[in-house]
């Protein structure tokens, strides 16, 4: 049966598209909001991974909405729960087991315990998440022992967060994307297996 892992190309979700591997026919898939993005180091991470990779563009009102939230709230974790309440809602049409990166200590993305039973309920998917158990400390040791992995402040790599295009569309507005989000926030990008 196959498995589609939303992948950004950072550390989390090639952890978990590995572990998936091992019970499932893993298929990886990025989401842009700009059809011209083709984010080669994702690509590549792909690649490194051994496993088949789509890229998705999102319908334009979905980086309107999350630019919207962004300045509404003045902070950008509802934004991105629904840009990836959306990503997953593509992948359920596609699969019958959905999964991603997110971990134990993770705020966002992170659907509630009763967006994962609808999801169930109303689409017959399986979202599955297999870093749930795992913190930051553990996730480090594990993608330290089976991942090359490059880091950066965002926006510094090619990665598939969703973070950088909101930014991007924060700027083409005029305004200060660091008004909204923490600084120095790091991100990863992995290179290779170990």
């Amino acid at each position: 049966m196959k498995a589609g892992v939303l992948f950004s190309g950072g550390k989390d979700s090639s952890l978990a598209a590995l572990m998936l591997s091992r019970d499932y026919e893993v298929e990886l898939n990025t989401f842009v909001f700009t059809p011209a993005r083709t984010l080669q180091g994702v690509i590549k991470a792909a690649e490194a991974l051994g496993f088949s990779h789509r890229m998705h563009v999102f319908a334009p009102e979905i980086l309107e909405g999350a630019v919207a939230s962004v300045i509404a709230c003045g902070y950008p974790n509802d934004a991105i729960n629904m840009v990836h309440r959306a990503a997953i809602g593509v992948l359920c049409r596609d699969y019958r087991v959905v999964a991603d990166g997110t971990r134990l200590d993770d705020r966002v993305p992170m659907l509630t315990r009763d967006e994962v039973q609808r999801l169930r309920d109303c689409c017959g998917c399986s979202y599955v998440r297999p870093l749930l158990g795992y913190g930051k400390p553990e996730i480090t040791r594990l993608s330290e022992r089976l991942l090359r992995v490059q880091y950066g402040e965002t926006g510094a790599l090619e990665n598939g967060d969703y973070e950088g295009e909101i930014r991007e569309a924060l700027a083409a507005r005029g305004m200060s994307p660091e008004a909204f989000f923490p600084p120095h926030h790091m991100q990863s990008l992995v290179v290779g297996r170990a």
